[in-house]
């Protein structure tokens, strides 16, 4: 009546063999397609500038939704050519694994939220793209990315700054050395958030405050121009509390960041002020971006040898949304591994806690 350690054992091979089977099954399925199939759960405002995308992809497409709302979703459906078969609750989530038009789920709900999902998506069999900040916890992103390795599944993360054209160029002239060594970099992401019942300002929904939603970018941008990882930070908050905006989230926070080479990175993440800029300034000359990460219009100036001037982005072949999509969809077809894997929003969420730390404790705090 009652299971022996062997069967227990047995059980759990079967099981490893039949998951094994399954994600082989559907690694097959999508290589033999033009177009992978993506599941959008969460239709909120940022679905609305993913979703008129895909018109513009060359491997991704849109194969279901996800929303609380049956009538936004039939809506939506109507609008983009999603059956109602296709269409789905967070309720019914789970059933997307019997649904065969779907390789890939984008996670693009409140950040709280984003570890749950994500393991459901990978329970399910499907690869997942999630936004960002990845999740609330080092240790839930930790626990997001094993889900994912332990289905066989892909995890990249929304990071659609490394698809777009200016901010691949400024890393390409940083890294080229066109600025001789680099010694500075400034990155100052911020704006003047509204509703104070947002999911924004929900400390259980956003996990933080401008750090864990504007700030990233600022965090971000601060890695990836200078290639390397912080080898320490500081940090100091500015918060109202008496701002009913602000009863249990930061507002402003200013981090600095040391990297080995000797680089420091002073940054600015603030939900008070307008600010989407960053520069790196070298031995030999800078190079900023205002807008620097925006949905479009990004620019670029150079200043080297005494002189100041607009500096050319490179034609792409697509926008940083297309692009995005489709290199997790080409990723799949050919199993290679994101370029901004769940591996690189956990090195995001380690330094966002350690920044949090070191606001808190008002010291430097080593990484």
């Amino acid at each position: 009546m009652f299971p022996t350690r062997r069967s227990i054992l047995e059980l759990a091979a079967a099981t490893a063999v039949l998951s094994a089977t399954t994600a082989t099954a559907a690694t097959a399925h999508a290589r033999s397609r033009d177009k992978l199939g993506y599941a959008i759960v969460g239709l909120g405002g940022y679905a609305n500038v993913i979703l008129p995308r895909f018109a513009e992809c060359r491997h991704s497409r849109v194969a279901a939704l996800v929303s609380g709302s049956a009538d936004k979703a039939r809506r939506y459906g109507v609008q983009y050519g999603v059956p109602e078969r296709s269409q789905y609750s967070y309720e019914t989530f789970d059933d997307l694994r019997n649904n065969p038009d779907v390789d890939i789920v984008y996670v693009i709900l409140p950040n709280g939220m984003h570890h749950e999902y994500t393991l459901r998506a990978a329970a399910a069999g499907k690869h997942v793209m999630c936004e960002k900040p990845m999740a609330n916890t080092a240790a839930e992103a930790e626990s997001m990315i094993a889900a994912c390795r332990a289905a066989d599944r892909k995890l990249m993360i929304g990071y659609r700054s490394h698809f777009e054209a200016a901010n691949l160029e400024a890393m390409r002239v940083v890294r080229a050395g066109e600025l001789g060594r680099p010694r500075i970099v400034t990155a100052e992401h911020g704006f003047n958030i509204g509703d104070p019942t947002q999911w924004r300002l929900n400390r259980a929904l956003a996990g933080g405050g401008s750090l864990m939603d504007i700030g990233i970018y600022s965090l971000q941008a601060a890695r990836y121009l200078t290639g390397e990882e912080p080898v320490e930070v500081t940090a100091l908050e500015s918060t109202d509390r008496s701002d009913p905006r602000f009863r249990e989230v930061e507002d402003t926070i200013n981090f600095q960041l040391r990297f080995p080479s000797g680089v420091v990175a002073d940054c600015v993440s603030t939900y008070g002020s307008h600010h989407n800029r960053y520069r790196v300034v070298g031995t030999e000359g800078w190079i900023d971006a205002e807008s620097a990460t925006g949905y479009g219009g990004n620019r670029l100036r150079l200043h080297r040898d005494g002189r100041t001037a607009e500096h050319p982005v490179p034609e792409a072949g697509q926008n940083q949304f297309s692009a995005q999509l489709d290199h997790l969809s080409l990723c799949v077809m050919n199993d290679r591994a994101p370029i901004v894997a769940g591996e690189e929003g956990l090195k995001d969420m380690r330094i966002i806690e350690a920044i949090y730390r070191a606001a808190r404790e008002r010291r430097t705090v080593s990484l």
